[in-house]
């Protein structure tokens, strides 16, 4: 069966997913109001589950990729939860120091595709690791619906803290060319502008489709910007204006890219709401930025 597409869904279906998955209603809100789209024999469970992320369909750089070595990592975060575990990939053949990339999830923890995606940078010659936000609360539970009720119960300060020491303790690596880099997706998007903000000295800061700080930290961005955007998600884009001007007040060196007619989340490809044309285009900036700013 081929993989469905946002094109498949009414928008405002779409809109509603993304309510749910931002907690702005729950499972039966979502079913509940989901109900009228669903048509031709499909439920409105059904709808959900087509909606869901299949991991294994969509997963780019195996596990057991003999190109890249990888392992789980415990950092400590005194500020934040005390102590933070993460997945650390790298490429098996490396010589000398590289570029690090801190990898930000989406507010479900460190789920399959984040690995995936900390493997991908692996491959293109970087050290990347992906914090758990969920660690003090046991981790990653498996399950996407599980994640998000668990990610709603974190402290946010914590949170925050939790990855500016992943910043400080990946830049320390051994492998570390002394350059960092930081992607992050929604939440991930969120907390990669938070960095920019708290980390003098971060060279390199990629959000996807994050919140933005408040207008007047704009003047502590010291990291060169590339900011993607999907075209629909006034959810996220409302607040870019506002955080625009003050950037340019402040003189900061960002680039913005507004992806037309895709949906929050286009990059991610275990989803219907992946879109392979923006999402190649995005990757491929991220990565020509990263090789800019991150490479000695």
């Amino acid at each position: 069966m081929p993989l469905q597409t946002a094109q498949d869904f009414d928008q405002e279906l779409l809109i509603l997913f993304d309510a749910y998955v931002h907690g702005t209603i729950d499972r039966r809100g979502f079913l509940d109001r989901a109900q009228k789209f669903a048509v031709g024999g499909m439920t409105a469970a059904g709808l959900l589950t087509a909606l869901s992320p299949d991991f294994a369909r969509a997963q780019v750089v195996p596990k057991d990729d003999a190109r890249i070595k990888t392992e789980m990592l415990d950092y400590a975060s005194p500020n934040g939860s005390g102590t933070v575990k993460g997945y650390l990939a790298k490429p098996a053949n490396m010589t000398g120091k590289l570029p690090v990339v801190l990898v930000v999830h989406e507010n479900r923890g460190l789920n399959p595709h984040i690995e995936d995606i900390t493997r991908r940078l692996a491959l293109d010659n970087f050290v990347a690791f992906a914090p758990d936000a969920l660690t003090p609360l046991g981790g990653y539970p498996g399950d996407e619906d599980k994640a998000r009720e668990q990610f709603a119960k974190l402290d946010p300060k914590k949170t925050a803290e939790d990855f500016v020491a992943a910043s400080a303790f990946l830049k320390a690596r051994p492998e570390s060319n002394g350059k960092l880099g930081a992607v992050g997706f929604c939440f991930g998007g969120g907390v990669v502008h938070m960095l920019s903000t708290r980390i003098p000295d971060l060279n390199a800061s990629v959000p996807f489709y994050g919140n933005h700080p408040a207008a007047g930290d704009a003047v502590k961005v010291k990291a060169p910007l590339l900011i993607h955007f999907a075209g629909i998600d006034d959810r996220i884009n409302a607040a870019w204006p506002a955080y625009e001007a003050a950037l340019k007040a402040a003189n900061a060196n960002y680039t913005a890219h507004i992806y037309a007619g895709t949906q929050h989340g286009f990059n991610n490809d275990t989803t219907p709401r992946f879109d392979a044309a923006a999402a190649k285009l995005a990757w491929g900036r991220t990565l020509e930025f990263f090789n800019k700013h991150l490479r000695a």
